[in-house]
């Protein structure tokens, strides 16, 4: 076996050079006749720009789902999603295309439904990816159609925008009918309880509770006060009544009588009259009869005098004593008229409790269907195309100069391997170390001189062994 060198290599490269040229010809006529065989395939892409700003734009309030890592990955999943597919395939009318009809007919033989079929084309041939480290998101859709592949990016696109807008919208939407039959309800609820504090108004005559208590409270000090002078005045008229009955000479109001005093005086002055006739004449004298008769008189007026004082006095004090009953009574119906307000009020107060709730929940169910409906009504997305898929100039595939360009160095390889292969089968000398290996002698020199040998000669001692032709 001789020896595999470089050297060798080159040599029987240079030797084998028609079996080299030969297949790389042949590797790349192939692969340019196989090249320009092929179809053609498109490609065009939509980019997308995703805000992530965390916050929605018409109301302000923060989507903390927008901060986390998979946001992307989520959008990536809804572009992808069949429902998107299906709205692309009704957008551009793509089932009744006779080029599509024809295709489905032929992948299925008419088995299922061409809709659904050509929604799940369309997601073979679609690629979604997000660009490093950015919020933009590129489309991009391949396909033998230059005009379709475009659209169908485009629709794509468009397609996501509106899942997007109804993710967000439905939502927003059912949430407003929730808020408005609860504000209905809430307003029923709220005018009840109106109804319900002006009905009990009216039947108790309410029209302020707290100003009618004001006015019964103050009545009420004041008869309270009546009450207390009349009991001082009928205690006071009830001494004075004892002290006119148990000693009616002796009683302060009787003394204080003028008309008493009076007769006292006159008492005082026939006394000593009768006194002073009594030593100067008899029991039966005219002038002694009549100062005894005038004296008896003026004890008689005095006596009755006095007993008019007392009856005086003491209807004074049943009088004091029915003013102070009569009070008593009126302070009691007053009591009773400011605790009857105090429930009155307690039970008003109740009730405008209810109706302040009621006001309150409607308030906050109004507020949050006020911004549900807003929100409902919106179109604003986080989506915007940041540009648009353009048709496209030139096939991505097949890429004729990268084939030839595969098929040189294919071509160059497989024939160097023949080559090798051909030159095994048939192994020839091709340098004198080749012969120096071959005939174990070293080599002592070389010559240029050439001679044209006719044919193969056999070596020495080597039977069946022959030198090239030169």
């Amino acid at each position: 076996m001789l020896p595999m060198n470089l050297t060798s290599l080159l040599l029987i490269v240079r030797a084998r050079l028609k079996i080299v040229l030969f297949t790389l010809v042949m590797t790349v006529l192939t692969a340019a006749v196989i090249s320009l065989l092929m179809p053609k395939y498109y490609k065009a892409g939509t980019q997308l720009v995703v805000n992530y700003k965390g916050a929605d734009a018409l109301t302000g309030h923060s989507n903390p789902s927008q901060l986390m890592p998979g946001y992307l990955a989520t959008q990536v999943d809804l572009i992808k999603n069949r429902r998107v597919a299906l709205q692309v395939v009704d957008d551009l009318q793509l089932v009744e295309q006779e080029a599509m009809q024809a295709e489905f007919m032929e992948a299925t033989e008419g088995r299922g439904d061409i809709r659904q079929w050509l929604a799940s084309q369309l997601l073979k041939r679609l690629e979604v990816s997000p660009l490093r480290e950015s919020s933009v998101l590129e489309i991009v859709y391949s396909g033998r159609d230059r005009e379709l592949v475009a659209d169908v990016a485009n629709a794509f696109a468009a397609a996501y925008q509106d899942l997007t807008l109804q993710l967000k919208v439905e939502p927003a939407q059912k949430a407003a009918s929730y808020f408005s039959d609860q504000v209905s309800a809430l307003r029923n609820n709220l005018e009840q309880a109106q109804s319900r504090i002006s009905q009990y108004q009216q039947e108790k005559g309410i029209t302020s509770a707290d100003e009618r208590l004001d006015i019964e409270t103050s009545k009420l000090n004041e008869l309270s006060q009546q009450l207390v002078m009349a009991q001082a005045a009928a205690i006071e008229a009830q001494s004075r009544q004892s002290s006119a009955m148990s000693s009616a000479n002796e009683s302060p109001d009787v003394s204080a009588n003028p008309v008493i005093q009076g007769l006292r005086v006159e008492a005082a002055r026939a006394s000593s009259k009768l006194a002073e006739l009594s030593e100067r004449l008899g029991p039966s004298h005219p002038q002694y009869e009549a100062a005894a008769a005038e004296l008896k008189n003026i004890q008689s007026q005095l006596r009755n005098e006095i007993g008019r004082t007392s009856n005086t006095i003491a209807s004074s004090a049943r009088i004091e004593q029915q003013r102070a009953a009569e009070l008593r009574a009126e302070v009691a119906e007053q009591k009773r008229k400011v605790l009857e307000l105090n429930r009155m009020r307690d039970e008003l107060a109740v009730l405008q409790k209810d109706v302040e709730t009621a006001q309150r929940a409607m308030n906050n169910v109004t507020e949050r269907f006020s911004q549900t409906s807003i929100e409902a009504q919106s179109n604003h997305i986080d989506i915007a195309v940041l540009s648009a898929a353009q048709e496209p100039g030139s096939a991505y595939t097949p890429k004729i100069p990268l084939n030839i360009a595969l098929a040189l160095v294919v071509g160059t390889v497989m024939g160097i391997g023949l080559g090798l292969i051909a030159e095994m089968l048939d192994r020839r000398v091709r340098s004198s170390d080749d012969l120096a290996e071959l005939l174990r002698v070293p080599v002592i020199s070389m010559t240029n001189r050439t001679h044209r040998v006719t044919g193969p000669k056999q070596l020495p001692g080597q039977p069946g062994r022959y030198l090239p032709s030169a």
